[in-house]
């Protein structure tokens, strides 16, 4: 079983919360790549605790752990920038995009079909909403990585991200709309 929320779990989030905030102060220093990379590591270890290799079969809990990955993705990428080596852009486009956007639609499809009594699995539909949300974060990030092919990744990133949400909107309102009487 994963390991339970304790105390490496509670420094884990503690280092990210005063790498950011000294990202904050001082957006380039050698000292804050180093606080960034750290943070990185913490909720790295802390995902690799979760036993994420044994969601495999079940992609509703699979992208939960996707979605969090996205978090060291963006310490990593953003000390990085630190060091003037990338676009700061990229390791916020890795939180937002990436961890908060596949997040979203993760708890969005796991509620809608346990609000609405459906079995809990992620049809075709809904492992094609999670493939789309994932391409998007990752196009957006590699757009702001390398801005020479930003005209090319752009567009990828806004149409995986349309049909993300459109493929939810399409997929699950008709459940919403309809859901049962409780």
């Amino acid at each position: 079983m994963p390991i339970p929320f304790g105390r490496f779990d509670a420094v884990a989030i503690a280092t990210g919360g005063i790498a950011l905030a000294i990202w904050t102060v001082v957006p380039t220093s050698t000292l804050v790549a180093v606080a960034l990379c750290l943070a990185g590591a913490l909720h790295l270890l802390r995902l690799a605790r979760w036993a994420g290799e044994r969601t495999l079969s079940d992609r509703l809990v699979l992208i939960l752990h996707i979605a969090y990955a996205f978090v060291p993705i963006g310490y990593f990428i953003t000390a990085l920038s630190a060091l003037d080596l990338t676009a700061t852009s990229a390791g916020v486009h890795a939180w937002t995009g990436g961890a908060i956007g596949t997040m979203t639609i993760a708890v969005m499809t796991r509620a809608s079909l346990g609000h609405t009594g459906q079995s809990l699995s992620a049809t075709r539909a809904t492992q094609f909403i999670y493939l789309a949300v994932v391409i998007a974060a990752l196009a957006r990030i590699c757009a702001a990585v390398e801005p020479a092919h930003a005209e090319f990744l752009l567009p990828i990133a806004g149409a995986a991200w349309t049909l993300a949400f459109l493929g939810f909107a399409t997929a699950y309102g008709p459940l919403l709309v309809w859901a049962r009487k409780a």
